[in-house]
Formats: C-alpha cells, sequence, structure tokens
C-alpha cells in the first residue's frame, strides 16, 4: 500500500501547479481617459497566463454578454475563467487577456452598449501600458460581446490577427436588429480572419444573425472567414467553444501582417 501512496504523493505538487487558477488584477484606466470611455467601467480586469515573462505577449480582448454590464468589475471575472483554463490546457501561453466592463447606462443616461470608440481608447491604453505583441491582438465575445466583437472589427479592423464572435447580434437594437453599416463591417472584415460560433437551438440571439454576417463577408471577398453551428445547442454555445482545441489552435496561429 505505501508503495502505490508514495508515487501519488510525488505526483500532487504536479497536480497543484496545473490546477491552479489564473488570478486577475484590476486595473484602471488614466483619468484623462474617461471622459473618452462614457460607456465602460474605468476599471478591467488583467489575467496574465502562463510563466511571467517581459518579452512582448498576445493579447486577448473578452467582451462579455448583457449580464455582465454595471460597475463591479468582478461580476464578469466568471466569464472569463473558460478561456484562461482553455489556454492552460491548450498550452498557449504566456498570453495576457484583458475583460472590460461595459456600463448599464453611459454617463449621459442613455443604455449603454459596446461602443468601438471606447474600446479604441482603451485599446490604446492597453498598448501604452503592456508588453503587447500587435501583430497577435485577437478579439472575442459571448452574446452582447459576440456584438462587440462584430461590431468593433466591422469598424477597425487594422487592430486584429483575428476576431472570433459567439453568438452575436448584428445590431444595435437588441439579438434581431441589423445593423444599416452591415455592408460596411464586411467589407471591413473581408482581410481578418474571423470564425464565428452559435449554437443552432439559440432562442436569443437567432443564428442567422452570424450566418448573415459571414455570408456578407463572402460576398465581399472575404476567404478567411469561417463559421461553426453547434446543432444541440442553444445561447450557451460559448461553453462548448472555449472549451476545444479548435478554438485556441486556429486563434493563436494568426499574426498580423
Amino acid at each position: 500500500m505505501k508503495r502505490q501512496i508514495l508515487p501519488l504523493l510525488l505526483f500532487l505538487p504536479l497536480l497543484c501547479c496545473f490546477a491552479q487558477p489564473v488570478r486577475p488584477t484590476v486595473e484602471r484606466l488614466h483619468s484623462t481617459l474617461e471622459n473618452k470611455t462614457t460607456a465602460l467601467n474605468p476599471e478591467y480586469l488583467l489575467f496574465r497566463v502562463g510563466e511571467a515573462t517581459k518579452a512582448p505577449q498576445p493579447l486577448l480582448i473578452y467582451l462579455h454578454g448583457g449580464g455582465g454590464k454595471g460597475t463591479d468589475i468582478r461580476r464578469i471575472e466568471g466569464q472569463v475563467r473558460q478561456l484562461t483554463d482553455g489556454i492552460q490546457r491548450f498550452r498557449k501561453g504566456p498570453c495576457l487577456i484583458v475583460a472590460p466592463q461595459c456600463l448599464r447606462q453611459s454617463k449621459d443616461g442613455a443604455r449603454a452598449t459596446w461602443d468601438h470608440k471606447a474600446l479604441n481608447a482603451l485599446l490604446a491604453h492597453l498598448k501604452a501600458t503592456l508588453p503587447i505583441d500587435t501583430r497577435r491582438i485577437y478579439l472575442t465575445g459571448n452574446s452582447m460581446g459576440g456584438f462587440g466583437s462584430w461590431m468593433w472589427g466591422g469598424h477597425n479592423p487594422e487592430h486584429f490577427a483575428a476576431i472570433a464572435p459567439v453568438v452575436g447580434g448584428i445590431g444595435y437594437g437588441g439579438p434581431t436588429d441589423v445593423t444599416k453599416d452591415l455592408d460596411a463591417w464586411a467589407d471591413n472584415l473581408a482581410n481578418v480572419p474571423v470564425f464565428a460560433f452559435v449554437g443552432a437551438l439559440d432562442k436569443v440571439v437567432p443564428a442567422d444573425r452570424s450566418e448573415r454576417m459571414v455570408a456578407a463577408i463572402r460576398k465581399a471577398g472575404g476567404t478567411q472567414v469561417r463559421f461553426r453551428s453547434y446543432p444541440e445547442e442553444g445561447h450557451n454555445a460559448r461553453r462548448v467553444t472555449y472549451g476545444t482545441a479548435e478554438f485556441y489552435d486556429w486563434m493563436f496561429a494568426l499574426r498580423r501582417e
């Protein structure tokens, strides 16, 4: 019995090492940027995945869904956990993950949603304060964050090596809305690797929103766009997307020219 227990005891520290969750730090935008980011909580989460290094690292920006809105930045920590676990599991680190938070209302009292101007200000701040490999900036988001990924990438494709919207809408007005700028977004995304993920049974954001966006990108000449529909998943398709090697293998292999 002792001979069986001893190897297990020797192996336990190794297991614990791999099982350690990544703890984020709460960072804050510089005060001069707050008036440019009226729909963003000035606090954001920063996850450092993998061994510490001063060398430039890939940056993955995660945009949360509607349930993460507010001023409690820790509210969205759980949404990012699957990404940190996946990067560790599939050995894609070291990597930086940043998760901003959208307010419920912007400072002018309007309903808040993801806004490309505010996110551009955030990214400029991140580039100035973190050791980022600017050729490897990745964007993903779930539900409202999937919309945010389509929207931000559609306005500013020059930032990103890859974009992966998950169960995302394509309009500012809600899950079934379609932006009047859809063709412009598609033109801008035609030269960016895009992988859209949906649940075929989604009753919150219809899967055909992403299908329509993918079709528009292909019509605009995009050859780097991919689409994955999970036939037995609904709005929670994120749990499959972020739990499989396919997502990480595709994303982390890409670099912006």
